[in-house]
């Protein structure tokens, strides 16, 4: 997994076919997404309870891109080996989660993934001071996290500016997961963002047998931030 900073489309399975997921992954992948995302929710750390390793392992044989696993439980450190076995590229794990993030940074480069760091609406951007050289990626929760088709909170930008600056030259992504529509998506992207989460916003409209829309749905998220 090579890094650059072009805008990349992670749609989030939260928002497909549950009952056919295989065949949605392999739609959006032919439709132009560039990662899966894995939305991951205990039912404690969050209020809603989705998935674990056995679907993630179910699903890597499908998934040609990356997987980009977005951990929203708590405890955390113990899981992290059984989700990159299951074949996550990327495992992000909240600094709310943990009173020892940085022991769980060095835990998901150790298990071989890349280290994703999720900061909540109401975490500063600087509780990534001490991490940035842990860290392959940043993700701004630009909702509260535990559901999918909340709206964007507007405040977020701001971090996410913060974030870019804070970065420099470091090779660490800036994801944004919540909210992510055409109207939304430029704001984040000229602030720095660089890889786009959307739900609700890429799986409207289309299914597994009408697949266009996600393809189209996606292209009105790249052609609104130019």
């Amino acid at each position: 997994m090579s890094f650059d900073r072009s805008l990349k489309i992670a749609p989030s399975i939260l928002s497909a076919d549950f009952a056919n997921f295989g065949a949605e992954i392999q739609a959006i992948e032919a439709q132009g997404c560039d990662w899966v995302h894995v939305d991951v929710m205990d039912g404690h750390f969050v209020p809603n309870l989705t998935f674990g390793p056995p679907l993630c392992a179910a699903i890597r044989p499908h998934i040609k891109t990356v997987m980009d696993v977005h951990l929203m439980i708590s405890p955390v450190d113990q899981y992290i080996d059984a989700f990159a076995q299951a074949g996550a590229d990327v495992i992000t794990a909240h600094v709310e989660a943990t009173p020892h993030i940085h022991r769980t940074m060095q835990a998901i480069r150790g298990a071989g993934a890349k280290a994703g760091l999720a900061l909540n609406p109401g975490t500063p951007a600087e509780a990534c001071d001490y991490l940035l050289d842990m860290v392959d990626l940043i993700c701004v929760m630009t909702v509260n996290p535990g559901f999918g088709g909340q709206k964007f909170i507007h405040s977020q930008v701001e971090k996410v500016g913060k974030l870019r600056a804070m970065i420099g030259d470091r090779p660490i992504h800036i994801e944004i997961d919540g909210g992510v529509t055409p109207e939304t998506a430029p704001l984040v992207a000229a602030a720095g963002a660089d890889v786009l989460v959307a739900g609700s916003a890429v799986f409207k409209g289309g299914s597994v047998s009408n697949p266009a829309p996600y393809g189209e749905n996606m292209r009105a998220i790249r052609a609104a931030v130019g």
